[in-house]
């Protein structure tokens, strides 16, 4: 096997010739920001605050008399947010929660507030995520398979090295199909439980050769890398991102108060479709805005390609 993967290593990573951010440009940030409505004094949520991008807006709109709760799993982004968004002139009262946004209501309770007049959530990964936080998101760098967004899990925590080192190639199959559509998921799920036999997979590197070598030649060279819905299955797998996402639609009209806005930014079909499915589920209390959800103009992707893929979907409470 080592042997092998040692064969095909030069496969699995070719060269990335798209340069890089160092920054984390937030996504359709004016729109998201048009969509909240923001009501100067008001209470808003920003449930994935990471550096601030979104929230700064949402601070300067609200002015001194607003609240902002800043939510993310990552405590040293938060705090960087923190830095930032308050230097803002007539800053609001602020707080910042390392927590998930699934347990919204309970953070909610615990700050004393009962509804709140709008609430944000990008749920892409951000430019540092991917680039610099060496915990094995990106298939371009040779990283620790951690994946999780608390920068310093616990021992409790799932990790990526869980999954494909302790899971059945059933389930590892069944998360490949369910999260990222692969087309290739049994191949996949076979040759990672193969490899775990011979040796522990601890590497994105290690990893990203296994799937070169369970995928055909074809595939290997096609326009998207071969690892990306591998890498975003075990991503979505090891956070239980789409059950974060359940509890937060679930969780909106009870939360928001009359009028209040929630916009919701996706960047792959699956998450779409249960933010969709859920907002749908939930229309005798929420009115969806926009008939269809909204898309970066040409110029932002142009300036930002990692917004291609995403979307927005902006609801009101009845």
């Amino acid at each position: 096997m080592e042997k092998i993967l040692s064969h095909i290593s030069f496969l699995s990573r070719p060269p990335i010739k798209i340069k890089l951010s160092t920054m984390h440009i937030p996504v359709l940030l004016n729109e998201s920001i048009e969509g909240l409505n923001i009501k100067e004094g008001g209470i808003y949520v920003d449930c994935t605050t990471n550096r601030g991008g979104h929230s700064i807006k949402i601070a300067k709109a609200l002015k001194k008399g607003g609240t902002l709760i800043c939510i993310d799993l990552d405590k040293v982004a938060l705090k960087e947010a923190e830095q930032e968004i308050s230097k803002i002139k007539n800053v609001p009262t602020l707080h910042f929660i390392h927590s998930n946004f699934r347990h919204l209501p309970s953070i909610l309770k615990e700050l004393g507030v009962g509804h709140v007049d709008g609430i944000l959530a990008d749920l892409g990964l951000s430019s540092q995520e991917l680039d610099e936080s060496k915990r094995g998101f990106s298939f371009r760098f040779d990283e620790p398979l951690l994946m999780t967004y608390d920068s310093n899990p616990s021992e409790d925590v799932t990790t990526a090295f869980d999954i494909v080192n302790y899971w059945s190639e059933s389930t590892i199959a069944d998360i490949l199909y369910g999260f990222s559509d692969e087309t290739y998921r049994g191949r996949i799920a076979s040759a990672i439980v193969k490899a775990r036999i011979e040796k522990p997979i601890k590497t994105t590197f290690e990893l990203v050769d296994i799937i070169a070598g369970a995928v055909p030649t074809i595939y290997r060279h096609k326009k998207t890398h071969f690892a990306t819905k591998t890498f975003q299955a075990l991503r979505m797998a090891a956070n239980d991102e789409l059950g974060s996402i359940n509890d937060l639609i679930a969780s909106l009209p009870n939360i928001l108060a009359s009028n209040g806005r929630a916009c919701i930014i996706t960047f792959h079909s699956t998450e779409d479709r249960i933010v969709k499915q859920g907002l749908r589920a939930n229309n005798d209390t929420l009115k969806a805005i926009t008939k269809k959800a909204i898309i970066p103009q040409e110029k932002e992707i142009n300036e930002n390609p990692r917004a291609r893929s995403a979307q927005l979907r902006i609801v009101e409470r009845i």
